[in-house]
């Protein structure tokens, strides 16, 4: 159950005050559609991530790319569901019983 998609991403409109510096480099949160129909030989576009607010206020996306679906795996592709985090550290109990 997979597909790939090729995207074309505009860099210069990206707002700088949205990219986001980690530890291992510099990130932007986005979303990604796929329509049935085709515009241009395109049937994908990325626009830059909302919050919430923005979309219960239905504030206008911000385009930034376009792309078109290259291959669809013969079980098409479904709905991901999010993984626990295995990274999350887990709190101890306390206990009385420390050897320090």
């Amino acid at each position: 159950m997979s597909a790939i998609i090729n995207f074309s991403i505009n860099l210069e409109s990206i707002p700088k005050e949205l990219i986001i510096k980690g530890k291992k480099g510099s990130y932007i949160n986005l979303t990604a559609f796929v329509n049935d129909e085709t515009k241009f030989g395109n049937n994908a576009s990325i626009v830059l991530a909302q919050d919430k607010e923005d979309r219960e206020a239905e504030k206008p996306k911000t385009y930034i790319g376009n792309g078109k679906v290259v291959w669809v795996s013969e079980d098409g592709v479904t709905t991901a569901e999010r993984e626990q985090d295995v990274a999350t550290p887990q709190v101890a109990e306390e206990s009385g019983d420390l050897p320090f």
